[in-house]
C-alpha cells in the first residue's frame, strides 16, 4: 500500500534518470500474451507519454485522458497524454509537446522526475513513459478532436495489486491477456494498465 508521506522519495529514488531513461528491458503486451509481439522485421515506432502525478490534499492521484469516440484508432480508450517521437527529440521533449499539444499542461507546472522500463505493444509502438509532478493549481485545455476528458485516479487504489486484473478478450480474431484495473465507471486496460503495473513493480516490488 502507498505511503504517502515517503512516495516522492520512492519515485525520484527508483525511477531511471531523465539523461537515461528506459534502459532495462521492456515490458510490454508480450508478457502476458507472446501472440502480441510485433512480426519478425516490424519497424518499431518510438513514443513517449507523461505520467502525471499530482499531490492533493488527500493523497497523490495519477491524471489520465480518455481519447475522443470518433478518432480511428484507440477510440474512447484511456491513456497517458503523449505520442509518437519526431525527429530530432528526445523522449522527454515528445512526451511535455504532446501533454501541452493534448491537453494543454504547460511545461511550467511540470517536474520530470524519471522513467521506467519501455512498454511495446503488439501494434508496434515502443513507449517510454516518464512520471512528472504536476502542480495541483493547473488549468487544462483540451485538444477536442484527441481527448474526450480527463479525470484523476488516486495512487492508493492504482497501486493496490488487489485492483489489478488480468482478463482474456480477443483481439484481431485471437485471444489475448492484458491487464484491467477497473476503477468507478472508468476501464483502464492494455498498455496504459500493463505501464502502471510496470511501475508498482519497480517503485515496490
Amino acid at each position: 500500500m502507498i505511503d504517502d508521506s515517503d512516495f516522492e522519495a520512492r519515485l525520484r529514488a527508483r525511477l531511471d534518470p531523465l539523461d537515461a531513461l528506459a534502459q532495462g528491458a521492456p515490458h510490454g503486451d508480450f508478457e502476458l500474451d507472446p501472440s502480441w509481439s510485433p512480426p519478425a522485421g516490424a519497424v518499431i515506432k518510438p513514443a513517449a507519454v507523461l505520467a502525471p502525478i499530482v499531490k492533493r490534499d488527500n493523497g497523490w492521484t495519477m491524471l489520465f485522458t480518455q481519447r475522443a469516440h470518433d478518432l480511428p484508432t484507440h477510440a474512447g480508450q484511456i491513456s497517458f497524454p503523449g505520442g509518437r517521437i519526431e525527429t530530432g527529440e528526445t523522449p522527454l521533449e515528445a512526451a511535455l509537446r504532446e501533454t501541452e499539444e493534448e491537453i494543454g499542461l504547460t511545461r511550467a507546472l511540470i517536474n520530470p522526475v524519471g522513467g521506467w522500463n519501455a512498454y511495446e505493444t503488439g501494434t508496434g509502438f515502443r513507449i517510454v513513459p516518464i512520471a512528472g509532478l504536476v502542480a495541483p493549481e493547473f488549468m487544462l485545455t483540451l485538444e477536442a478532436r484527441e481527448v474526450a476528458e480527463t479525470f484523476e485516479v488516486p495512487l492508493r487504489f492504482l497501486f493496490d495489486p488487489a485492483n489489478h486484473e488480468r482478463r482474456e478478450g480477443e483481439w484481431r480474431g485471437r485471444k489475448s491477456s492484458y491487464w484491467v484495473m477497473p476503477y468507478e465507471n472508468r476501464f483502464i486496460w492494455g498498455a496504459t494498465a500493463g505501464m502502471i503495473r510496470a511501475l508498482y513493480e519497480r517503485l515496490y516490488e
